[in-house]
């Protein structure tokens, strides 16, 4: 309906990429608003939780305890009404259908009103408003000449737009089109957006306007194919790198096929503070450096922990531990493993994720002690990547136990390393092999010392009664 509204005025093209940029803005506040009720409602239920018990009483592993005193359990209480009221008002917008959207940022109009703390003149903010509630973008199509008929960009760099009906006196070529002054060019994926307008498939554009730098840029966007599934066992075929996601760096370790930790550890950092172009900057660029050390190791998989921190998040479960809360709060765990997989994609990298249960604690209980020498520090990242790498394997994340003295069990003959079953000499149970029962007579020689009988009876429990087993033992 409101396409068809718009048509009239513009065109079916413009009217399809105002309504599909409204649609979007309003599903996105949708989406936000559930967020915002399930974390209200994760707050209400630990609230009155914690409530219920008694003051200073101890918590388990998965639930909180009660609270420290008298003064806190009391301010609780209190807040526990706030929480109920918000969560009342979001629940109610919710069955309403009501969604609150600032066209422009929520954070930029309130910065209208504190233009001296924001460092903003009326001008400046007013600029850069206007920028932000501004914008032109238009779909792709696959046959249409280069890829988009609404904005077109030429494999030369021209940009050129086609104009409503409305506008058509203002336009400068053929057809109804604008063509602009200014060449643009594609630095990042440049060789593959021209593969594609080259062959006249379907290429998004977005155009805006920077008011800080005063430039205006093009984004490109298109969609790639589906990626089929590679085999767990083709993926693993020339070992794996675990990865250790942190909050501000990745720790990362080489694993050959058998489990074994190859080479030293490697950690690629970030930072994520500060604006959002910024993190994402920075989390491209380390995932970056991850997969050329991956490609240089001609490793096909990288092993990641499947973390979710959305229940954690909440301050009410882990009450005065604001650090803690501070710390799985500034871990965009669903973003890292998103971005981590688009680009993984390109370079023909298989991602796996696996279950992060006591990765960090069993990694450093049997891995960062053993790693550790006057040359390398092993911390408790670097081992918890190679837990997780283990994981992925398939392999117990503990280490081999190491071998008893000499002539105690059997000699030096067990290892530490990870050896396949049929590898000769491996740790575990052995083939049975017949012949005699001792350490003393290998199996292969005759049994010279079985001509008189043992001392020693063995009795076992057979199906009708019991009789004698009929196997002798040597001293």
């Amino acid at each position: 309906m409101r396409k068809r509204e718009l048509t009239p005025e513009s065109s079916s093209r413009w009217a399809g990429a105002i309504t599909k940029a409204s649609h979007d803005q309003w599903a996105l506040a949708r989406r936000s608003a559930h967020a915002h009720i399930q974390s209200l409602d994760a707050g209400v239920q630990t609230l009155r939780h914690r409530l219920s018990l008694p003051v200073g009483e101890k918590g388990s592993k998965r639930a909180p305890g009660g609270y420290h005193s008298r003064r806190e359990w009391h301010a609780k209480a209190r807040r526990l009404h706030v929480l109920e009221d918000r969560l009342a008002r979001a629940r109610a917008d919710w069955e309403a259908g009501t969604v609150h959207v600032v066209r422009g940022g929520k954070r930029l109009a309130r910065a209208r009103h504190h233009l001296t703390d924001a460092g903003l003149t009326e001008t400046a903010w007013r600029e850069r408003w206007e920028a932000a509630r501004s914008f032109v973008q238009a779909d792709g199509e696959s046959g249409k000449r280069f890829g988009n008929e609404t904005i077109r960009i030429s494999p030369d760099g021209e940009v050129s737009l086609r104009l409503p009906a409305p506008l058509h006196h203002l336009a400068n070529a053929g057809h109804g089109r604008y063509v602009l002054t200014g060449r643009i060019r594609f630095a990042h994926r440049g060789q593959e957006w021209a593969d594609r307008v080259a062959a006249h498939r379907a290429v998004a554009y977005r155009i805006h306007h920077d008011t800080t730098r005063g430039r205006w840029y093009v984004t490109a966007s298109w969609q790639k194919p589906v990626t089929r599934t590679v085999p767990m066992a083709a993926a693993l075929a020339e070992g794996v790198i675990g990865v250790d996601m942190n909050a501000d760096h990745l720790a990362a370790w080489h694993l050959d096929t058998h489990g074994n930790p190859v080479g030293n550890p490697h950690r690629f950092s970030y930072d994520l503070t500060g604006p959002a172009d910024h993190r994402d900057a920075q989390v491209r660029h380390a995932f970056t450096r991850l997969l050329h050390w991956a490609q240089t190791c001609d490793v096909k998989a990288i092993a990641v922990e499947d973390l979710d921190f959305t229940a954690e998040k909440t301050r009410e479960k882990h009450g005065a531990k604001k650090r803690f809360r501070q710390l799985i709060s500034g871990m965009p765990t669903g973003r890292l493993r998103a971005r981590l997989i688009s680009m993984a994609d390109a370079t023909g990298i298989t991602i796996i994720a696996v279950d992060p249960a006591y990765t960090s604690r069993w990694g450093a209980q049997h891995w960062q002690k053993p790693l550790t020498s006057s040359t390398r520090r092993t911390s408790r990242h670097d081992a918890a990547s190679i837990a997780i790498g283990r994981r992925a394997q398939g392999y117990p994340v503990r280490r081999r136990k190491a071998p008893p003295r000499t002539h105690q069990s059997d000699g030096c003959g067990h290892r530490t390393v990870q050896a396949r079953p049929e590898t000769p000499g491996r740790e575990g149970p052995r083939p049975r092999i017949p012949g005699p029962r001792t350490r003393s007579v290998p199996p292969d020689t005759a049994r010279t010392r079985a001509t008189r009988t043992s001392n020693t009876v063995r009795d076992v429990r057979s199906d009708q009664d019991w009789v004698q087993d009929s196997l002798l033992l040597t001293d």
